[in-house]
């Protein structure tokens, strides 16, 4: 089975770890050649596909999934045409994936629906959250905790109306949920913990969820709700945060996420990848067993002569050739561009145990590890 992937950022690295799982051959294409996935797969391509149409289908010809994993809407609007014009095996819906990546249109889908938010400024209090509407993460996310700082927030050049969505701050917990539509049918998965960094960019997952079992049951309506308001044929996934008992949905996105589907295949052995070749090839899905078999904890650091930090993805996602390394100075798996000697290196960390505790303590003596062997003191694990 072959699996071409279209982009080498972190939905690249999530598609290639998968792929790889699943026992395929992955071939990679990007118009950079500085890119994570690159040391992920059996065979890269630096190519701009918008530039090189004949030879992009030449070497997709034969492929038996393809798999965009980028953003860039001029791009996904060509696969989207040559897909259906030769009739290639595209893992996309342009209707769905237009909507949820635009905060505003997805925000004004929730509110004409009943589907909790937090609130827009001004019907609310400081702290607040801003955040461009097209683009995915934590990408431009900045919190403004006085009137002075939003005042001069607001006379920034930067700072459009229609591009930009200024909600309040809230505080809690975040799950993460993903859901497969399949011919109208929508089966929600393994609900997964995110924490966050000092720059709201996800650090850590979790799982299995530590959500409580009325609030699971209201998610997974809720995620359900959404998927069949936007017609849903492929993958989405949900962000809420918990808010004193209250679920209000963060963000939405109809396409391959980057962090959460390891988590679930290593916590349930459920394959995503697999999941979407049942959809978009044999076209249809059924319902797995979601029960966890592992407690699994995965995260992010950077590591310095001076300092081992757990941060965001984004230090991964400028990072270049990660290899997949096993029993990583005591973790299961890494994702890591580190190799001996070097002085300044980032890994994801992947660790599973029978119980959380369990994983916990043996991510942290990853961590020891990791300071020992590189002489390093101080560790921190920032917070926003």
């Amino acid at each position: 089975m072959k699996i071409v992937i279209i982009g080498g950022k972190l939905q690249g690295v999530e598609a290639s770890y998968l792929a790889k799982k699943a026992g395929w051959e992955v071939v990679i294409v990007d118009k950079n050649d500085f890119v994570p996935a690159k040391g992920l797969c059996d065979e890269f391509y630096q190519l701009d596909i918008l530039d090189c149409g004949e030879k992009f289908l030449k070497l997709i010809k034969n492929a038996d999934l393809i798999i965009p994993a980028i953003e860039d809407k001029l791009t996904l609007d060509y696969l989207d045409q040559i897909a259906k014009n030769n009739g290639f095996p595209l893992a996309f819906q342009a209707f769905s994936y237009d909507i949820t990546s635009s905060k505003r249109q997805s925000n004004n889908l929730f509110m004409e629906h009943d589907i909790p938010i937090p609130k827009y400024f001004p019907k609310c209090n400081l702290p607040l959250i801003i955040k461009p509407s097209d683009s995915s993460g934590s990408q431009g996310v900045r919190k403004v905790r006085t009137v002075k700082e939003l005042s001069e927030y607001l006379t920034e050049s930067n700072l459009n109306e229609v591009n930009w969505i200024i909600q309040e701050y809230v505080e809690g917990q975040i799950y993460s949920l993903e859901v497969i539509g399949c011919q109208g049918k929508f089966i929600t998965y393994q609900i997964t913990d995110l924490e966050m960094d000092n720059n709201y960019d996800c650090k850590r997952v979790a799982a299995p969820s530590k959500l409580i079992p009325n609030l699971e049951t209201q998610l997974r309506k809720m995620t359900e709700k959404i998927a069949k308001l936007i017609n849903l044929n492929g993958i989405m996934d949900i962000e809420v945060v918990n808010h004193n008992g209250d679920l209000k949905v963060l963000e939405i996105d109809a396409r391959l996420p980057s962090q959460t589907p390891t988590v679930v295949f290593k916590s349930t052995g459920i394959n995503f990848l697999e999941e979407l070749y049942k959809v978009y090839v044999q076209k249809s899905v059924d319902k797995p067993d979601i029960t966890p078999k592992k407690a699994v904890i995965y995260e992010h650091i950077c590591v310095t002569k001076e300092v081992i930090k757990t941060l965001g993805e984004h230090i991964i996602a400028t990072a270049s050739s990660l290899k997949l390394k096993k029993d990583f100075f005591g973790a299961d798996e890494a994702l890591t561009n580190y190799v001996r000697g070097c002085t300044s290196w980032v890994a994801t960390l992947i660790v599973t145990e029978s119980n959380f505790s369990k994983a916990w303590e043996k991510r942290s003596k990853v961590i020891e590890n990791i300071q020992k062997h590189c002489h390093v003191d101080t560790y921190l694990d920032p917070i926003p």
